[in-house]
Order: C-alpha cells, then structure tokens, then sequence
C-alpha cells in the first residue's frame, strides 16, 4: 500500500471516529451553556437549565426548576452533535425533589416526543431504560429478563456524585453506573442519527457535569 493510500486511510478512520468532552466552565452562571438548547416532553412549569458554580468542582449544569408535575420531563439537548452509534456518559448529583430525584442522558433524539433515555432515580434506587415515543414513555426490559421487568435495582445515593453512561450500537445498549456495566437493551424503534443531552423528571433538582459523547 503506498504511503498516499495509507495517509486517505488514516483520514477516513479519523474522520468516522470522534469523541468530545463538554465543559461547564465557560459559561456564566445562571445562563444556559452555549451550543444547548432547553426544551420538555409533556405539559407544567418551564424547565430551567442553568450553569452553577459548586465549591471544589467547579462550574456544572443545573436543572433548578422545581414544577413537582409527574409526568413532566426537563431537556437540555446538546445541538452540535448527531450521532448513530457511540456513546454518551454524564457524572451527575441528586440535589432535591419530593416527587422525584432522577438523572438522566437523552440519545437518538428527534424531538420532545421522540428519544431513547437512561435514568437513575435516587428516591427509588433503580436504573431505568425507556424509550420515548409520540410523548408515551415506555420502560424497555433488561436483556434476560421477565418481559415488563423495569430496569435494575442499584443504590444512587443522593447529593452525592455518580457516573452514567450508556454505549449504542443498532438496537443494542449498555448501560453502566459508576463504570459497572447493569443491563443490556434490545429496542429498534428509533434505528437513526439523533442528538444526545440530559433529562430530569417533575421536581427534581439535579446537577451535571463532564458530559461527554463518542461517536464510531
């Protein structure tokens, strides 16, 4: 192979193949980050998504709104990327809620109604895979697992960090939690590129940070 056929190669596997980590450090508190758009899956109060600075971390993304509807469902979707295959991790902190502490990550995104999510619950202590469609959000079974079952039981602690991360590849998805992988799922509804971002749930308060995405 000739060295100008080598270099083309080089280039496309590069080029097929990225992965970019998201700060919050740039932004100015109380705004939301450059390159983020807010939006929400059914009805309530405004979701607001905003930079806020925590001693010793540094600067994160924070879901602050505290609307305790059920089934109402904050958005905070990243604008630049879109992606098949990959994945997206997320260190999160529960902070409040009555009705409900959830962190969640958002892939394969077309639009409020339609998205895949992976979210950890810290007032239910379980990791829930869902898949969002026409605005019905639909709880998809671990792999092995008694059709119906509803993700897997593992303590998330609150107000403390964690890590959440899922990897997708066609209808397959892993999906970790402080880098022990918990489930596997199998779903084909949504088979094309979409955006990532990050979910909350009615009143929770969550923060975020080191938010990042692969891409293969």
């Amino acid at each position: 192979m000739s060295n100008q056929i080598m270099i083309c190669v080089a280039l496309m596997i590069a080029c097929a193949a990225f992965a970019q980590r998201v700060s919050f450090e740039e932004g100015r508190p109380g705004t939301v980050p450059k390159g983020w758009t807010v939006a929400m899956t059914h009805d309530g109060g405004a979701p607001k998504f905003e930079i806020v600075a925590e001693e010793g971390v540094g600067r994160v993304l924070a879901q602050t709104s505290t609307d305790n509807t059920s089934g109402r469902f904050p958005l905070a979707i990243l604008d630049r990327t879109t992606l098949v295959n990959g994945s997206v991790s997320v260190r999160f902190k529960t902070i409040s809620g009555e009705r409900d502490q959830a962190a969640g990550i958002v892939w394969r995104y077309k639009d409020p109604d339609n998205y895949y999510i992976v979210r950890a619950n810290a007032l239910e202590d379980n990791i829930v895979l869902y898949k969002v469609e026409g605005g019905k959000r639909i709880a998809l079974e671990p792999v092995g697992t008694p059709s119906k079952t509803y993700g897997v039981k593992k303590k998330v602690a609150k107000q403390t960090w964690h890590a959440l991360k899922v990897s997708f590849t066609g209808p397959e998805f892993h999906v970790f939690f402080n880098g022990e992988k918990v489930m596997d799922v199998k779903d084909g509804t949504f088979p094309g590129s979409g955006k990532t971002g990050l979910w909350t749930k009615a009143d929770s308060v969550t923060w975020f940070d080191d938010f990042q995405v692969s891409k293969d």
